[in-house]
């Protein structure tokens, strides 16, 4: 079979087609003919993590040293990129019960990766289900992982109907997905973003939004009951007189300083500082499901890509003019 296969960290053009063994699934695996994958944050970083450093982590500096293990420390130990996909289960385990061949199914692979290829092996307890019946292969593979990651983090300040919501970050994977769940949450949602993905943004269903070139959204005379920050690029200081009396600053990518700054905020009352992780669950890709299937979550594709062409896909993700999500197709 064909797989983008990463031959070093480096620029996208590390990134070469060939042939490899066809994997096998064992009893309690299924076996996917992969229809689509997509090009997310995760993806780019993975690429070249030789040159992720711990200043450039938006992680603590144990989970970084963990990265730095699990992707390879020199040259990249994950061969094949792509953490969210959508395709067909070829054929399953003798031990497997949920899924059989046939079934259409999309889902999120994690840290593990391997979705740019043309066939991949995963548990039937994996993150994994049908797709629904209302999107394509192409949407659903560029809508797992940022569903999978919202749901959980936005469990964790209850939106309740009324409050304002921003989304700091609102374009991308969990940033496109918390704009949704916000607002059907019942939330006045502000997304902040750059130039080119504002209508992008606006199509998601956001009330409001920033460019944040060319607008401080903490110096508007705002205030949130909810600012979520994705990538941990403003700080609780600058953040602070812009939300509500009780307002959260909530985080999805954190350092060890906004750690102690939940711990002291929870203790003292008032405006309170969350750092969250999200788990990637099954019963999170299942709620992401009902909602897709509602019409409550979509997603909106910028341009496709075959295989072939991953390296080029990833050159156009990375370049900051995209307007929407990046699709690899692999079986169409």
């Amino acid at each position: 079979m064909k797989a983008v296969i990463c031959t070093k960290y480096g620029p996208p053009e590390v990134l070469q087609i060939k042939e490899v063994e066809k994997p096998v699934p064992k009893d309690n695996e299924v076996l996917i003919k992969v229809h689509a994958a997509s090009v997310n944050y995760g993806d780019l970083i993975a690429r070249n993590f030789k040159d992720v450093t711990p200043s450039k982590f938006n992680m603590p500096m144990p989970l970084w040293v963990i990265s730095k293990l699990v992707f390879g420390l020199r040259e990249p130990r994950i061969k094949v990129l792509g953490s969210e996909f959508s395709g067909e289960i070829e054929s399953a385990g003798a031990n497997v019960k949920k899924f059989k061949k046939g079934d259409k199914v999309f889902g999120y692979l994690g840290a593990g990766m391997g979705a740019y290829s043309e066939y991949i092996c995963l548990s039937e307890k994996g993150c994994l289900a049908i797709k629904p019946e209302n999107i394509s292969h192409e949407e659903a593979a560029v809508i797992s992982y940022g569903a999978v990651m919202a749901l959980p983090l936005l469990g964790k300040v209850n939106i309740v109907p009324g409050q304002k919501v921003l989304i700091n970050g609102a374009s991308g994977g969990i940033g496109s997905a918390a704009v949704q769940i916000a607002k059907h949450s019942g939330a006045e949602v502000t997304g902040v973003c750059g130039t080119q993905r504002l209508e992008f943004v606006k199509a998601l269903g956001a009330d409001k939004v920033i460019d944040y070139t060319k607008e401080d959204f903490t110096k508007n005379g705002e205030k949130y009951d909810v600012i979520f920050d994705i990538l941990g690029k403003s700080s609780f200081s600058q953040n602070r007189n812009s939300l509500t009396d009780n307002g959260i600053y909530l985080l999805a990518s954190f350092k060890t300083k906004q750690l102690f700054q939940m711990l002291t905020t929870s203790i003292s009352g008032g405006k309170k500082v969350i750092c969250a992780i999200a788990p990637g669950s099954t019963e999170d890709l299942a709620a992401a499901k009902k909602l897709i299937e509602e019409g409550k979550i979509k997603t909106v594709i910028d341009k496709s890509f075959p295989l072939e062409q991953t390296a080029q896909a990833h050159r156009y993700a990375e370049e900051g003019g995209r307007k929407g999500a990046v699709v690899i197709t692999v079986f169409c």
